[in-house]
């Protein structure tokens, strides 16, 4: 079954679970239920009853019930004025609202996903029934019930504002994952047990690297020191990588006038999703900045240039911010305050190709080290959703071609996503697959002609006639802290050494031996490895159980025998057999693992 075909099965499954929640609680009222990747999901509300997970076993063999049969799924179109009519009669609050905001507004071309199902005449509306079940819907669906040829199980719940704005109820949805064939149904639901066992929001306690504070605000982490050295070793990396290919840091402000972002185009396409900050002194709109590209056209625009001088490169990892809904924050991985690896190169035509071809080496360079897999997305505009983006068809028809001929040149393999642009401008994204084969979007190369020409940027050509430059936005990695929570997972908190907030671990046996411990933890600080030491009295057993639940690289027992030994008896993390070597040959070894940053001994 192709993806489409599974894509309709999907959105059919979200009917037929209404339908059974329908039977069984007749008073419910629908909000939402659209298929999503590799499922689907419906919000409802039952008035004076709290569903729980118990139910969804009920609601599932239900929905096997109605399989059995021969339910068909019809559709027809009807006026507003009767759709508003219908629903209000069955009871349907929900429906009611979308239906009367269609009425406002006079269009269903509304950007939120609860009107994408509708009709595309905003005069006329689909609704679909499914036996007793009757819904807003643009389709299309399956002919029957019984054509629903899928593996499928409901998973979880979850509360979900009604149209995602935390001032508005609190709806319960209920998720469904659905597969073609069970064998994949069985190997995601192992995969989502196996993710639950690494979500960093539990690593990242239990390892003591971040913490959020209702005090500071939501979506705004507090690193630890633990967790500052991980994210400062992902910078470093970073700024390595992008200094070998001319790119130099620079640092701009968090706060900015509301007419850096009226000339960028992210007032028109952006503001709903920026924070605003108000000035006791001044009228003066200011935002936080949501990235740093607007900024850095700024630090060109402060001098005259010429095609000598390009491309010239700009790289920050000052604060960005982002007004996300508290609903969708989720740890690391979502968050109102971050940083980026955000790069940007002003370059002429000519030097596309080459400052792509750098770009895309240290990208691959990074992923290499982590240690993953990926894929690449050629994410490209909207055409029938013009008004989402920036510059018209005449720029864009050039910049993708461009940059998809740049893929071909590069001999990449690439998927293409159709309105995944930057609205801009096209955009190659790589897709990493973690270790339990979760896809993850991080870095990305985008072709700009838009915004230079908006800031009215230039340079002076060698026929001595003024241009405008290409702008390339790049991410090696994307946000630092996002990446953490990613590797957390990816890595199930046991970093490779490099990275590893203490490398190595000194136990003591017995009070007699702490004094060495300490005067060995001075010798791997001085040799620049990150080393503690245990001296706390308690069990020899205790200490090795609590540094392994700690993740440590490498541990270290020091007794009687240890003291007067030649050798260190070196616990590797995973291994079950203590290795033997020398002190200074450890050292020696461990320095050199670190700065090639590879895996352990």
């Amino acid at each position: 079954m192709n993806q489409k075909n599974i894509g309709l099965a999907r959105h059919s499954l979200a009917h037929l679970m209404a339908a059974a929640i329908q039977k069984l609680w007749p008073n419910v009222r629908f909000g939402v239920g659209p298929f999503i990747e590799n499922g689907f999901y419906y919000d409802i509300e039952i008035p004076d009853y709290s569903l729980t997970e118990a139910d969804l076993e009920k609601i599932e063999e239900k929905m096997r019930e109605f399989i059995k049969t021969d339910i068909k799924y019809i559709r027809e179109e009807i006026s507003l004025d009767e759709a508003i009519e219908m629903f209000q009669d069955l009871n349907q609050p929900y429906k009611v609202e979308l239906l009367r905001d269609i009425k406002t507004k006079g269009t269903t071309k509304i950007d939120a996903p609860e009107f994408k199902f509708l009709a595309e005449d905003p005069e006329v509306i689909s609704i679909y029934y499914s036996g007793d079940f009757v819904d807003l819907c643009r389709g299309p669906h399956l002919e029957s019930v019984r054509d629903i040829n899928l593996a499928f199980k409901l998973t979880h719940l979850a509360g979900a504002y009604w149209r995602g704005d935390e001032k508005n109820k609190m709806l319960t949805r209920i998720y469904g994952l659905a597969f073609a064939t069970q064998k994949e149904l069985d190997e995601h639901l192992a995969m989502l047990e196996e993710a639950k066992k690494r979500d960093h929001r539990k690593l990242g306690k239990e390892l003591d690297l971040f913490v959020f504070s209702d005090l500071v605000g939501p979506g705004m982490p507090l690193f630890t020191p633990k967790g500052y050295i991980i994210r400062k070793e992902i910078i470093k990396l970073d700024v390595e990588l992008q200094e070998n290919i001319g790119f130099l840091e620079v640092h701009t402000p968090q706060i900015n006038k509301a007419e850096l972002f009226k000339i960028s185009g992210h007032w028109d396409k952006y503001k709903n999703d920026m924070l605003m900050v108000k000035s006791h002194y001044s009228d003066e709109e200011y935002f936080l900045k949501p990235m740093n590209c607007p900024q850095h056209t700024q630090i060109y625009a402060s001098q005259k240039r010429s095609y000598r001088d390009l491309p010239i490169r700009y790289a920050d990892f000052a604060n960005l911010f982002r007004d996300e809904k508290p609903g969708e924050l989720s740890g690391l991985t979502r968050l109102r305050c971050f940083a980026q690896d955000d790069g940007h190169s002003f370059c002429r035509e000519d030097q596309i190709a080459e400052e792509f071809a750098n770009i895309l080496e240290i990208i691959n360079k990074a992923l290499k080290i982590y240690g993953l897999d990926y894929y690449v997305r050629l994410s490209l505009w909207d055409e029938n959703q013009k008004e989402k983006y920036l510059g018209d068809e005449k720029i864009w028809t050039k910049s993708q071609a461009l940059l998809e001929q740049l893929l071909k040149d590069n001999k990449i393999n690439y998927q293409t996503a159709l309105g995944e642009a930057a609205f801009y401008g096209p955009k190659m994204d790589i897709i990493a697959k973690d270790a339990i084969g979760r896809e993850w979007q991080l870095s990305t190369i985008q072709l700009d002609f838009n915004m230079p020409e908006r800031f009215n940027l230039k340079y002076t050509d060698s026929d001595g006639l003024e241009k405008h430059p290409v702008m390339v936005h790049r991410a090696i990695i994307g946000s630092p802290e996002r990446f953490l929570g990613i590797l957390l997972e990816h890595y199930a908190g046991a970093f490779p050494l490099w990275l590893s907030p203490v490398q190595v671990k000194i136990l003591s046996v017995a009070s007699t031996h702490e004094e060495h411990c300490q005067n060995l933890v001075k010798k791997f600080k001085q040799a620049l490895i990150r080393a503690e030491a245990d001296i706390t009295n308690e069990t020899l057993g205790n200490k090795i159980r609590k540094a392994s639940g700690e993740k440590i690289p490498y541990l270290l027992v020091i007794g009687d025998k240890e003291i007067n030994s030649d050798k260190l008896a070196v616990r590797v993390r995973g291994q079950e057999k203590l290795l033997a070597i020398g002190e200074a040959e450890f050292m020696d070894k461990m320095k050199k693992l670190i700065a090639e940053r590879s895996p352990e001994l």
